[in-house]
């Protein structure tokens, strides 16, 4: 990946904080390809390499996307595989070996703290280490509560000890915003639709995940709103906006479905839609068929997914904050005002700037991989563009072709995947050479736009 890779990576003195990351994320994906694809991780025979470093790029990334069955095809060890990478994915490479750092005794070098702070999307180094170490904690914290609150409904169906393994194995999943399941046949959470305790306990996980960390945190020390950062009011606001906005939709779109929502009574739809709204904020589990909603209800999804989870979180997307700070900028066109404000405060004009970038590379990614996969697939186009969508967005919802894909589609997707977990603008800063900053300034002049 043009980085090395040792014991401990994080102290090569040559190698940018970007391209670590990189480099991180494609070794863990490399090693749970080669666990996955040994004898002991399938119930019969073995996984192809490409399949298995399909699942474990999906795993790492979070994203839910699978060509076979989790539930069925893997062993109990394969099972655990792939519970591992998607916490370890969910977390972040840094915050991970921080903690095993931390455990260690080992100090957190200037050099580590850095490409902490480029993973954790935060301004400064200070208190990077105990961010980590609060992460950690904070996750466990909450992944044992779904855990027992799962339990409740997986031990009387799956017995005492299955239960609670699959119980740990989808509250980690939830959480992270991975979207893998155990329930087996691509089912999903399709057969607890009518169970408000299984479907509410994973949709609660995954939308805590999806905050955001800083923003979790931020909310349990300060603990009045009128003390919280312009990010977390950002993230809480457009989150809520997005909540609200999507579960109308769905509810007036699918409402008399008899394929999706329309078998439900009311409150029924409109718990359903409100899960069907939540989880392409990059989740990836469903209570209904993907592949029955209506054509509509599936473009309004991608438009979710490509929003994304919030900064500093575990899901994917182009991020809540940079949604709305383009958004800003535009309204601040709109009405002639030079600065981009939002609750009395100005967005610097280089946020605006790394926003834009983001997006802009975001919309040529998922255009390019959809091109690619109309000509390598030979599929209808709204399934090219819908999983596109979802594998840039590390989401996992499918209309049900991902595992009828050519090897070469599933090989653009390990790529997509990968770019929307590590992000694109994080890729451009890895391969890119770095440009120094030219000493003269030329004189603007106009262009005509629009």
């Amino acid at each position: 990946m043009g980085c090395i890779i040792r014991l401990n990576p994080f102290t090569t003195p040559k190698v940018s904080p970007a391209k670590i990351l990189v480099g991180g994320f494609a070794s863990l994906i490399f090693l749970g390809a080669l666990l996955l694809s040994i004898p002991a991780a399938a119930r019969v025979g073995r996984l192809p390499f490409l399949d298995a470093l399909f699942t474990a790029t999906s795993a790492v990334c979070v994203t839910g996307l699978v060509v076979v069955d989790t539930g069925t095809y893997f062993t109990r060890f394969g099972q655990t595989v792939i519970m591992l990478l998607i916490q370890v994915g969910g977390l972040g490479i840094m915050t991970a070996a921080t903690t095993v750092f931390i455990l260690l005794g080992k100090k957190i070098t200037l050099r580590e703290r850095l490409v902490m702070q480029e993973a954790m999307n935060q301004f400064s180094i200070q208190g990077l280490v105990r961010l980590a170490y609060t992460v950690v904690l904070l996750t466990l914290t909450v992944e044992a509560v779904g855990m027992l609150l799962l339990a409740t409904r997986f031990i009387p169906v799956y017995g005492l000890g299955t239960g609670l393994f699959y119980a740990l194995f989808h509250s980690i999943s939830a959480f992270c915003n991975a979207g893998f399941d155990l329930i087996g046949g691509f089912q999903s959470l399709t057969p607890f639709a009518r169970d408000p305790v299984v479907p509410g306990s994973i949709a609660l996980l995954f939308i805590l995940g999806g905050l955001g960390f800083t923003v979790l945190l931020e909310i349990w020390q300060r603990r009045s709103l009128r003390r919280l950062t312009l990010h977390t009011r950002m993230v809480l606001g457009i989150s809520l906006l997005l909540l609200a906005a999507g579960t109308l939709a769905v509810l007036a779109l699918e409402y008399n479905n008899p394929e999706t929502l329309g078998q439900f009574g009311f409150f029924g739809k409109a718990g359903n839609a409100f899960f069907t709204a939540a989880t392409p904020r990059t989740a990836g589990f469903n209570t209904v068929t993907t592949g029955k909603l209506r054509q509509p209800t599936l473009l309004f999804l991608m438009f979710l997914m490509f929003i994304g989870a919030s900064p500093a979180s575990t899901g994917g997307g182009i991020k809540t904050t940079t949604f709305g700070a383009i958004m800003v900028r535009v309204m601040a066109t709109v009405r002639g005002d030079e600065d981009a404000t939002l609750m009395e405060k100005t967005i610097p004009p280089e946020i605006l700037g790394r926003a834009l970038a983001i997006t802009v590379l975001a919309l040529l990614l998922v255009f390019f991989v959809t091109l690619v996969l109309t000509l390598t697939e030979g599929m209808p186009l709204p399934d090219m563009f819908f999983e596109a969508m979802s594998a840039f967005g590390t989401v996992g919802l499918s209309t049900g072709v991902t595992s009828n894909l050519s090897p070469a589609g599933r090989l653009i997707l390990i790529l997509t995947m990968f770019a929307g977990r590590v992000g694109p603008l994080t890729l451009v800063f890895a391969f890119a050479r770095r440009m120094r900053k030219k000493a003269v300034r030329y004189t603007p002049e106009r262009i005509l736009i629009g």
